[in-house]
């Protein structure tokens, strides 16, 4: 693994060498582009918008608009001038209550490790440190160009930075639309609502989830590779309507059961007579049963009995 920066993590007095390691790897589905009907690329050029000449990435140089039309260009020489040494520096500006950053702040997350021997003791007496007061550290330090707001906390037995938006870069809830302002619910409402986070409520074990998606994607390229096609997936659920509220929250209840790891398709079943056929076609949609949009509610109930 090579590290993705390196520099100085510094708090009080202190100055610890650490490298900075990418702490999630991209698994999206990429695709390379062509024109349909031939199998000839689509590439992109840098080129002069005035002369259509392509221009070497060396001969690029950034440029800020500061009236109409007007631009100041500005070299990397001159950015790393104006703060000689920041890009090297991870400063500590203050340490907080973990539990008080929202999430939503939170933007990309790397390793930090001691960047030689002799760093080692401090980088552990800082994650010792943080760890028992369950702290985290505010600081800054720029990457890929930019001053980058982020918070050093402790991991298993490694300092886990997150950078973080700024909060001029997070939007306002009033910012958006339609929100239940003033919808009311009834206490029956909510202690089933909250009776079926309880029974459908287990330890977080992020490995058994999977990216169900890609898996499809994989299996379509297989199947065209072959000559062969892919069942088209389920349509979405329909949203529940009020009027059918406290029904489909009962039936909830009454059907639950502790989520299947995401490896596990044949766990236990519940009673599928108390089920509503709304809850009987999530079920058979989990089961992968074919032509269950179309079923009556005892089909449904045949077909998952029999599956």
């Amino acid at each position: 693994m090579r590290p993705v920066w390196q520099g100085s993590l510094s708090f009080g007095l202190v100055n610890v060498p650490v490298r900075m390691y990418k702490a999630v790897e991209d698994h999206a589905v990429h695709f390379t582009q062509f024109q349909r009907g031939t199998r000839d690329r689509i590439r992109y050029r840098r080129v002069n918008e005035r002369t259509g000449d392509e221009v070497p990435y060396d001969d690029i140089v950034r440029g800020r608009e500061v009236g109409d039309d007007e631009y100041v260009l500005v070299e990397q020489k001159e950015l790393d001038e104006i703060a000689p040494g920041r890009s090297r520096s991870l400063e500590v500006e203050s340490f907080v209550d973990l539990e008080e950053v929202d999430p939503v702040y939170f933007d990309r997350a790397y390793w930090l490790a001691p960047a030689k021997e002799e760093a080692q003791r401090p980088y552990v007496l800082l994650l010792d440190a943080l760890a028992r007061r369950d702290k985290a550290a505010v600081a800054k330090f720029v990457f890929h160009g930019r001053e980058h707001l982020a918070l050093a906390r402790a991991g298993d037995g490694v300092i886990v930075l997150n950078t973080l938006h700024y909060a001029a870069e997070v939007r306002s809830t009033k910012d958006v639309p339609q929100l239940p302002a003033k919808a009311k619910t009834n206490d029956k409402e909510l202690d089933l609502a909250v009776k079926l986070i309880d029974a459908m409520s287990q330890p977080w074990k992020p490995e058994e989830f999977r990216d169900t998606y890609r898996e499809r994607v994989d299996e379509l390229i297989e199947a065209k590779r072959a000559g062969n096609t892919v069942t088209p997936a389920a349509e979405p659920e329909q949203p529940t309507k009020v009027v059918d509220l406290m029904e489909a929250l009962a039936n909830s209840v009454r059907g639950s059961r502790k989520p299947r790891s995401s490896d596990s398709r044949k766990s236990s079943t519940p009673d599928l007579s108390e089920l509503s056929k709304t809850e009987l076609q999530k079920l058979a949609k989990e089961r992968d049963i074919k032509g269950r949009s179309k079923m009556s509610r005892d089909d449904l109930e045949a077909a998952l009995k029999a599956s």
